[in-house]
């Protein structure tokens, strides 16, 4: 999905001669941490709250053009782009310019939560299994073909970089519950798991010598 499909417009745009005292009222109004300035028909920045606090509040926005956060997403990119906007300037809204750097709204991240909710297929049932491995080692035809043997199917699947290490962390995200015998598989495979979520608590090897032993010896 474009952002330019996501575009919230109820969201108030501020214009250069509006007062720090107007823009606290409504970003306290709307509890949002960001608002977009334009200048004319052009996006000028972002304001933030905290910048506004620090001012006087008479002052209008055009004294604090310097503190605007001229950043924005393209109206044609997908939503991701506006979640990594989120993330990276710790902003509750992501504005969407065209081609021209006319502001044609802005996206709440409350909007991209949902939407990355679906993306990833939180609201699909099924278990995560997180494994953990070198970069090296990452193949992601084998890890489909281990969850397809157990009759699974992968939803969505995710990898992250450990900055500091370089190890590479990779969600799995199936459409089973019961975990039990592809967590197993990937055991003898000798994947390192570091956890997994599910209907049923898989035993491990140690548990289940242990229970084995214990049969033996109640024998």
């Amino acid at each position: 999905m474009l952002t330019n499909e996501l575009l919230n417009t109820s969201i108030p745009r501020l214009q250069l001669q509006d007062t720090v005292a107007k823009a606290l009222q409504l970003i306290n109004d709307l509890r949002i941490t960001h608002l977009p300035v334009i200048a004319g028909e052009k996006f000028a920045g972002l304001i933030s709250e905290d910048t506004l606090m620090e001012a006087d509040e008479n002052a209008t926005i055009e004294s604090l053009q310097e503190s605007l956060l001229q950043r924005a997403v393209a109206d044609n990119e997908h939503f991701l782009s506006a979640v990594n906007f989120c993330n990276k300037y710790e902003s509750s809204i992501v504005p969407v310019v065209n081609e021209d750097n006319e502001l044609n709204g802005v996206i709440t991240a409350t909007e991209l939560l949902k939407l990355l909710g679906n993306f990833t297929g939180c609201d699909s049932i099924g278990g995560i299994i997180v494994l953990e491995m070198e970069r090296n080692q990452f193949a992601i035809s084998e890890i489909s073909r281990i969850a397809e043997s157990n009759d699974a199917t992968i939803l969505h699947l995710n990898t992250i970089i450990n900055p500091e290490t370089g190890i590479l962390n990779v969600t799995i995200h199936l459409n089973k519950k019961d975990l039990s015998s592809i967590v197993a598989t990937f055991e003898r495979y000798q994947y390192n798991i570091v956890g997994y979520f599910g209907n049923e608590r898989f035993e491990n090897e140690i548990n289940s010598n242990f229970r084995h032993l214990m049969n033996y010896l109640d024998i």
